[in-house]
């Protein structure tokens, strides 16, 4: 019987044939091997200690690459373990450089011969149940936040990425490290989850993104009802311990979620005993009082702001000045600190109304009367003595590459799909879809070349990891052959010798 009305038919190979459709995913190995992940794993994660059956090295490893490959739910593992000739790369490398008795205490851990090169989809589900502590489940109450102690397994995944952290730090040293902290929302349709402040039923994981070095440096999985300024002192002080050596200033950027006096004072007095001040630029609240500061500035004091296109300054149809604003919450002390209010406003283009819905709209963001227009209106309070155009510039850059990680989390990585109703399996599928997202990171920003740095993992799957080839086992080596003349044979030699002549972490 015909399969279909154009002249090809799908049949299955007899054998084994060594081909794979993953080519290019073996780079990673490489990557993943100087970066040091197995032995960050081994150090840290102990959930499969002394046992039998997969490692934990073998468990986070395969779900990293399950992640890069494009799978989002622990049944892509099948797809993975059914790529002959990729899994074949994958156990050779494994054992790669080991000691003799390391590598039979490994096959010590099969009572009998291990067919798999990654694990089953239920022996995931079984690691992954590993994070979650029931026992946090009782001290929630109805209609209150609340976010469960993480246990000693995620932990353990934060001392991970802590280490991908200092790896990056070792290939580009920085001294000053711009914090960005956001929070997403992962929408799901898993009867456990909590509704968000939308409506809908979602997780709402706090984020750190790095700047000068393009990774999330620390990440907390919350549940949706979780307000994104929830403990936020909290998680940021979290993040400066998993900044690594070398770093000497910190500035922090947020939207209004970081509104938060207790926040901007921990900054501003220099209470932490590393950094000491710290510099920051959060979004304001444009509240009614704030609103009429912003109507008290006098018109000429407000300034154009530009933008630069093809080279040249372009005025904009946004301006900025300085606001003489002091909030209620600290104005009751003499000895507070004292913060810089900048406002923007941008005049809205008259909008006809349709019949039926006059005064019916409702804007997503904050607006006001002056001078017989209507302005779109936007807060800033720093502790920073930029001029007031540049930090608006520096504060917005924000907008850029930490929110553009949140679409690669849930669309290109598997962070948009999780795979349990507890929530420390999830906690545990987010934290390694973080671990993924930052090893591509590293493979673009020191591996690549510098036109892919832009680029999103959709365009380094087409041209670097979804390869087709062949793996050949001859004289005791390893072959992966492309098709003759593929222009990306030539990228990938590149970047393993780019690989290759990278500082790895020192060992401790």
């Amino acid at each position: 019987m015909a399969q279909g009305l154009l002249p090809f038919t799908y049949e299955e190979e007899k054998k084994d044939t060594g081909m794979t459709a993953l080519a290019g995913l073996p780079v990673y190995l490489d990557l993943a091997r100087i970066v040091g992940l197995s032995k960050s794993v081994q150090k840290h994660l102990k959930v499969r200690e002394g046992g039998q059956g997969w490692t934990d090295s073998q468990m986070v490893t395969s779900l990293v690459l399950l992640n890069l490959a494009g799978g989002d739910c622990v049944e892509d593992l099948k797809v993975l373990e059914g790529d002959d000739g990729f899994c074949e790369v994958l156990r050779k490398t494994e054992t790669h450089g080991l000691k003799r008795k390391v590598r039979r205490a490994l096959e010590r851990r099969w009572r009998k011969e291990r067919r798999r090169a990654v694990p089953s989809p239920s022996a995931a589900f079984r690691y992954l149940s590993a994070f979650h502590d029931a026992e946090q489940e009782k001290h929630r109450q109805a209609g209150k936040a609340f976010i469960p102690s993480p246990n000693a397994h995620l932990r353990g995944l934060v001392e991970v990425n802590k280490d991908f952290a200092a790896f990056a730090q070792t290939q580009n040293p920085q001294s000053i490290a711009t914090l960005d902290m956001d929070a997403v929302l992962v929408e799901t349709s898993k009867r456990e989850a909590l509704f968000c402040y939308l409506g809908d039923k979602a997780f709402q994981p706090m984020n750190v993104w790095w700047a000068e070095q393009g990774i999330v440096l620390h990440s907390e999985f919350r549940d949706g009802n979780v307000p994104a300024g929830f403990e936020q002192l909290r998680v940021f002080k979290q993040s400066l311990g998993c900044l690594p050596e070398g770093v000497k200033k910190i500035r922090l950027r947020s939207d209004t979620a970081g509104y938060q006096h207790k926040l901007l004072k921990y900054c501003e007095m220099g209470e932490n005993e590393r950094f000491g001040r710290i510099e920051f630029a959060v979004g304001c609240s444009v509240t009614r009082e704030f609103k009429k500061a912003v109507a008290a500035v006098e018109e000429s004091e407000w300034k154009p702001i530009y933008k630069t296109i093809n080279g040249k300054r372009v005025k904009t149809n946004s301006e900025w000045a300085e606001v003489c604003f002091l909030p209620n919450a600290i104005c009751y002390s003499k000895k507070g600190p004292e913060y810089r209010y900048l406002a923007k406003r941008e005049v809205m283009a008259e909008q006809l109304e349709l019949p039926g819905v006059e005064q019916q709209l409702e804007l997503p963001f904050p607006t006001m009367h002056l001078q017989g227009k209507r302005f779109k209106v936007f807060g800033v309070v720093t502790n920073m003595d930029w001029d007031g155009e540049e930090l608006i510039h520096w504060y917005h850059e924000r907008c850029g590459k930490s929110e553009e990680a949140h679409a690669v989390m849930k669309a290109d990585l598997a962070g948009g799909k999780l795979p349990s109703g507890d929530f420390g399996e999830n906690a545990a599928w987010w934290g390694i879809m973080i671990l993924a997202l930052n090893l591509n990171a590293i493979m673009k920003r020191f591996v690549l070349e510098k036109s892919w740095s832009c680029k999103r993992l959709k365009a380094i799957r087409f041209s670097l990891i979804n390869l087709p080839g062949r793996v050949i086992d001859r004289s005791r080596r390893l072959f992966i052959r492309l098709t003759k003349g593929h222009p990306s044979f030539d990228m990938l030699v590149d970047a393993r010798r780019r690989i290759s002549m990278l500082v790895p972490v020192p060992a401790g």
